[in-house]
Order: C-alpha cells, then structure tokens, then sequence
C-alpha cells in the first residue's frame, strides 16, 4: 500500500515537472524590433522625435494586446548618425531574441553599409524615405524596403510644385541644390540632373560639409548666383543654421524647400515668423494628425507611459513619421503571421516575405488611425516601394500647413533611374537578379 502511494506521488510529481518543462513552448514569445537611433550627435534634432514615434507605436501596439497576441520587445542602439557605430548596432542585434524583424537603420550612409550584408544574414532593411532610391527594385534588392518614397520621389515632388508656380516654365531658371555633402545629400542629384536637363533650368550643386554650422560661403554663393529656388537636403544643426543664413542674407524663404527630413517642427520653431514660408515636402501626408495620434496620447501620454519628454512632440512631423515606419514593420509582421500562423513569432524571413506582400487598404489604413496620413498601397516582388504619394506643407510662423496637391514622381523619369541604377548596383555587387514569374 505504502508503495502503491509513493508511486502515484511520484507519477503526480513527474507529471506536474513534465507540464512546467512544456508550457514555455506553448507560450506566445516575443517579436524583436531593434531601434537604430541617433539621440545625439549632428542630427540628434531630428533623430530625437523620430526614435521617440517609433517606441511610441510599437508601445500602442502592445498596449492594445501585440500582434495577433504577440507582443514586441525593442532595444534602442545608439548610433550617433556614424557608419561604423551603425554597422556595429547592426551586427550586434541582428540575431537576438530568434533574429530581427528588420532594420530602420535611420540613415542613408548606414544603408549603404548594411545593404551588402542583409542578403547573406537574411534580415530586412527598412527605408520609408531614405536610403537608396533604386532599391525600389525589389528583383535586384531582395531585402530593401524604400517604402512609401525615396530621395527621387522628393526631389521631382519639389520640381512639380515649383512647375506650378511658375506656369509650367523653368527654362532659363537657376535652382540650388544646397546639401549635406554625404551619400544623403547626394541621393537627389541623379534625378535632378534628369529634371535639369528635360525642364531646361540650370542646376546649382552646393555642398555644405558636416555638421552644417558653418554656411556663410554657400549662402555667399547664393547672394552671388541668386537663384530662383533653393532645396535644401539637410537635417539636424545643418536646418536652422540654412534658415537663419537665409534670413541674414535676404533671400525669401518661400523660395526654400526642404527634404522631409530638414521639414519638422523642431527645425524652425525657434525662428518663428523668421522662417514664414519656409516649404517640405512631406512623405505621402505625416503633416496630418489622425486618430493614432489620440490613440497615443490616451493609451500612453495620458498614463504617464509616452516617450517624449514632452507631450507637445506628439504630432510634429517628425514623430508621426517615426510611428509611421513603426507601423509599416508592424504590418509586416501581421502580413507574414497572415500566412505563417497567426499569434506566432515570426522569422526575419518570413517579415521579408510579409514586407514583400503589403497590401494597405483605406479601410485597414482607417483602423490603423493612419488613413489621413498615407493613401493605400501595395508592394510586390517588383516594387519594394508601393505607392511615392507627397504633399507640400508650408511653415506659417507657427505650425506647417500642407497647401499642395498629391503629387507623384514622374515615372517618365524615375523608372529608367531605377532600372540603370539598379542594374549597375546588381554588376557591381555581382547580385543574381530574381525572376519575379
């Protein structure tokens, strides 16, 4: 008798052992999302809300229960805005916690570098609005996602408003490409040379050196040449600094545009009217607010649980933009969960895949709280890109305001760039080109 009990004791034991060892197993993980951030550093101005959008979303969207119940775990990786350090956060975080679901690396230079290695480590690169602009062919970039608009898509967004201006007519015209002399502020050139060449206005290429707080020989050469317009692709200390030489020497800000990057809240608040009518371009609508951003304040802001040091961030430009690419990587992962298992972690593979079969509807896009903001897109094997909408909003002293139309990149124009550009990245990279049947 006394034995049959110790059996059943021991039976009951290893039964209870045997449920512990297997209920991990049975427990939804969590999905990595590192965060490439520059909170300090040349462009920590921008850099600051960007990163603070992003945790922002991927807090909502744990706050609202994960992703089809998994939720996301994110670690910040400071890069200062350097190659090199990015390159480290990279390597360092791409295989943690089951393997990231993707890279915003949040600059272009960093893209650069890490764009040669995603194919081999398998892990997407997420570029809403930078990196390299012919990556939108997604037969030669596989693992690139220049979602939404690129640096050609800007630049010829620009170039249509400033056509409009001026009646349809820029022969004889002068514009000035004033820009961060890196591969960021050269991205837009290939396609203006384009713009120069069919519109007949000359091109004036003036490069400023980092960090961008020493202007006054450019904004010399400006009062010399004067030309009609001025684009400026800055970001960080190089904005204000544009603004406020701008201003010393006279020449109107309403003949300035901005990429979106050196378009935010933050970059002329401090100057105030000095900067009225200062121009950006912005990525398919981020000037907007939409019911995300009362989704954040209530699940977050209001709970003490917001990001930002300060609440009045939530709704510039360059936080919703920030939430903005959260959300992309999110639907990625929902996409993929869509075909893979939902309420599973998903492989870095498998997030490729679901990046690669975006299929963003009004509808989706209005229960997202983003249907203000970004018009509905699809991407594909072909087109990493899906839809390069943007408007143009206009500082008023105050606040930006968009005043444009939709514009979208001359495809005319755009599509060789990408077919030669890419092509010549595949030869020189000697990348096997997918078939897309």
């Amino acid at each position: 008798m006394m034995f049959k009990k110790i059996a059943m004791a021991a039976a009951t034991v290893a039964a209870s052992m045997g449920a512990l060892m297997t209920a991990p197993a049975v427990q939804a993980q969590e999905q990595f999302v590192p965060l490439l951030v520059y909170r300090t550093g040349q462009f920590a101005p921008l850099g600051i809300p960007w990163g603070d959008g992003k945790q922002d979303y991927l807090k909502l969207v744990n706050a609202k229960g994960g992703i089809n119940g998994v939720k996301i775990k994110f670690e910040e990786c400071e890069t200062a805005y350097d190659t090199a350090k990015g390159v480290e956060c990279y390597e360092r975080l791409k295989n943690k916690d089951g393997g990231a679901s993707g890279f915003d690396t949040q600059s272009t230079g960093i893209t650069f570098a890490v764009t040669d290695k995603a194919p081999g480590d398998k892990v997407p690169v997420v570029t809403p609005g930078y990196g390299l602009s012919q990556s939108v062919d997604g037969k030669v970039f596989e693992w690139n996602f220049p979602l939404l608009g690129n640096y050609w898509t800007a630049a010829d967004s620009m170039i249509q408003d400033i056509l409009k201006k001026e009646n349809g007519n820029l022969k004889g015209k002068k514009i000035a490409l004033v820009y961060h002399d890196s591969p960021y502020g050269k991205e837009p050139i290939a396609l203006l040379e384009k713009r120069a060449a069919k519109d007949g206005f000359e091109l004036l290429k003036l490069p400023v050196t980092a960090p961008g707080v020493e202007q006054k020989s450019t904004w010399l050469q400006i009062r010399q040449s004067r030309p009609d317009y001025v684009l400026l692709w800055s970001a960080g200390v190089m904005t204000p600094t544009a603004v406020r030489e701008a201003q010393a020497t006279g020449y109107p800000r309403e003949k300035m545009y901005a990429i979106w990057w050196g378009g935010s809240d933050h970059d002329v608040k401090d100057i105030g009217a000095g900067a009225k009518g200062y121009n950006t371009v912005t990525i398919h609508n981020t000037a907007e607010n939409d019911k995300v951003h009362a989704d954040v304040k209530t699940m977050l802001y209001d709970k003490g649980q917001g990001t930002a040091q300060d609440p009045k961030e939530l709704g510039q430009l360059a936080h919703t933009r920030g939430m903005m690419i959260a959300m992309l990587q999110v639907e990625g992962i929902r996409t993929a969960q869509e075909k893979f298992g939902k309420g599973k972690v998903m492989t870095p593979e498998q997030v490729r895949w679901g990046l690669e079969n975006l299929n963003l509807t009004q509808e989706r896009l209005n229960e997202l709280g983003f249907g203000k903001i970004i018009r509905p897109f699809k991407t594909s094997c072909e087109n990493h890109l899906g839809a390069d909408w943007a408007r143009i909003a206009t500082w008023d002293g105050s606040k930006f305001k968009v005043n444009s139309d939709w514009y979208q990149a001359d495809k005319s124009l755009v599509d060789p760039l990408y077919k030669e550009y890419a092509e010549r990245y595949a030869k020189e990279k000697n990348v096997k080109v997918r078939s897309c049947n």
